[in-house]
């Protein structure tokens, strides 16, 4: 059993170790924090008061009201989350200072960033338009780190922020495609054609997470609390419940972020569970002891009988 630690300390720890530094420049990092329910609300509040100063973006999923053990859900939960447009934007403003044009000021909830720029800069609009569209072509519609049709979709969403005004955005289709399940066939118009489904997923929550940080924002947090996974019985309340296969299939997923960590860019993310999560014995209801290869991950070899290792793979608050 973990020594436990206090809530405030372990985030102090989590600022100090991560989110200043190594998340920040690129890195990432999974870790499990055991807690009852109303701590990992107290968790949840004091995240989103310290990630808004930080400028990082916060993703809150639930496995009380989403499928935990589906990957294109956890997609599309994390992208209902994110301001598409208001990243298109951010981006574009990246790539104008990249182009030496001045954007000192310019608040990226601009309706037209390109208008900005230009004012800014003391040029004609598409003076400007014609200048970075290069660089949108270059950097966002190349750039291998996301694929194919990923990188297609936000250079279309970086281009249509020329537009004026919500009324002539076109590229709303493209949102609903990133926030879906739509058909494919709505999006196929900008050279879309892979659906996000249980086989892509995993590359569209990479691709995602990488754009998040190439928009210039510090990073992205996200907040898995999985508690309900680990109910054994189901009390028919009108929330998710999960059978012991979908457990596993939950358990296989986290096992996967962890194993490719390093294909996940300037994120935490932070798997907020219950104590019966703790329980080892293989043949517990819904405790990793069910899926070995997730419990070898997190669990510790060694710790002391009295100190607390902050950094942890898994903490108990206390």
């Amino acid at each position: 059993m973990p020594n436990p630690i206090p809530l405030n300390d372990w985030l102090d720890a989590m600022d100090a170790e991560y989110l200043s530094t190594f998340i920040r420049e690129g890195g990432a990092s999974v870790k499990f924090v055991v807690a009852p329910e109303d701590r990992r609300a107290e968790l949840a509040a004091s995240l989103r008061e310290r990630l808004a100063r930080m400028d990082y973006a916060l993703v809150e999923l639930n496995a009380a009201t989403m499928r935990a053990h589906m990957p294109q859900d956890i997609f599309f939960a994390m992208a209902r989350q994110l301001d598409w447009r208001l990243l298109a934007r951010r981006a574009v403003l990246r790539l104008a200072a990249g182009r030496n044009y001045r954007i000192e000021g310019i608040d990226p909830a601009s309706s037209n960033v390109f208008d900005a720029v230009a004012q800014a800069s003391g040029l004609e609009t598409q003076s400007v338009i014609r200048g970075i569209m290069p660089e949108i072509e270059e950097r966002v519609y190349r750039n291998y780190r996301m694929p194919r049709d990923f990188r297609v979709a936000m250079s279309h969403l970086c281009e249509r922020e020329d537009s004026q005004g919500d009324e002539g955005y076109t590229a709303y289709a493209l949102l609903d495609w990133l926030t879906g399940p739509v058909p494919i066939r709505n999006v196929r118009r900008f050279s879309v054609h892979t659906p996000i489904n249980r086989t892509t997923a995993r590359h569209f929550i990479e691709a995602a997470l990488y754009w998040v940080q190439f928009a210039g924002r510090a990073g992205t947090v996200i907040l898995f609390d999985n508690a309900r996974v680990t109910v054994a019985k189901n009390p028919k309340d009108g929330l998710r419940y999960y059978t012991r296969a979908m457990a596993i299939d939950h358990y296989e997923l986290l096992r996967e972020f962890i194993d490719g960590v390093d294909r996940l860019t300037s994120t935490l993310m932070v798997a907020a569970t219950s104590q019966e999560f703790l329980d080892e014995d293989p043949r517990s209801p819904r405790g990793y002891g069910i899926y070995q290869a997730l419990r070898t991950r997190v669990m510790d070899d060694v710790r002391d009988r009295n100190l607390v290792n902050p950094v942890a793979s898994l903490v108990r608050i206390a």
